[in-house]
């Protein structure tokens, strides 16, 4: 379902777009650095999407017309290479951002993993906003910076940590990342399947699923329904993160 911003009006009060003043992602969002004029014209050019559990977002090889800030849910971010085989590239949350690529067509896939909410902005509109914005300018290269560490984390965790290693990264990533988000630490909610989760470690499913286990024998952590998962000992997931 779209949504064009000019169906809401900015508050007489603050000059903020309502749809804007009332998103739960806009203080972890790139448009926090905006003032409200620069943010009616970001407001303007956009519209708010929503998108089902198994969803594309993006598909590899499509036209890259759109980019993204994702103010609900979690994507799966995706390569499929020429054998059928799928490299997953990461799970991002409210307050990310996608879709802008330097080809003209997007080289990743995008898949919802839970009910998905977006702003979407057509490509061209908002690289001219991008270059009239210094401001926004600068929180995409910051953005773009920490994409590029935590890119090198990911491989110093596929090139060098054992399985266990990396399943206590990858839970222990996921809730600092909810800890940012104001969310509970110690609870977890892991939509995706252990093959996706195989898939972004670069181990199979048996691994992972025989190293959840494992952390559940030694009450390290408790695995509840419909996929999620209580921390109990952080400080041994830190362990077992590193010393494996």
């Amino acid at each position: 379902m779209d949504m064009n911003y000019s169906t809401f009006a900015a508050s007489e009060q603050t000059g903020c777009p309502e749809l804007c003043e009332a998103c739960s992602a806009r203080t972890i969002s790139i448009c926090k650095v905006l003032p409200h004029p620069e943010l009616r014209r970001l407001a303007d050019c956009g519209s708010v999407k929503s998108y089902a559990p198994g969803e594309h977002l993006i598909r590899e090889g499509d036209a890259s017309n759109n980019v993204f800030n994702i103010t609900d849910g979690m994507v799966m971010l995706f390569r499929l290479l020429s054998d059928g085989r799928r490299q997953v590239l990461g799970f991002l949350l409210k307050g990310d951002f996608i879709g802008l690529t330097a080809g003209a067509e997007y080289d990743i896939g995008v898949l919802a993993m839970t009910r998905v909410q977006v702003c979407r902005f057509p490509r061209l509109p908002f690289r001219r906003l991008l270059l009239e914005t210094p401001l926004l300018e600068q929180e995409l290269l910051a953005r773009a910076s920490d994409e590029l560490l935590s890119a090198r984390t990911h491989l110093t965790l596929l090139g060098r940590k054992t399985a266990m290693e990396r399943v206590c990264s990858f839970l222990l990533h996921l809730a600092d990342r909810e800890a940012r988000l104001g969310g509970a630490p110690d609870l977890l909610f892991l939509p995706m399947t252990r093959t996706d989760i195989a898939d972004y470690l670069g181990l199979t499913t048996e691994t992972v699923s025989r190293s959840m286990s494992f952390l559940k024998r030694l009450k390290a952590v408790q695995l509840l329904d419909h996929g999620a998962v209580r921390i109990l000992q952080r400080s041994q997931l830190v362990s077992l993160s590193e010393n494996i």
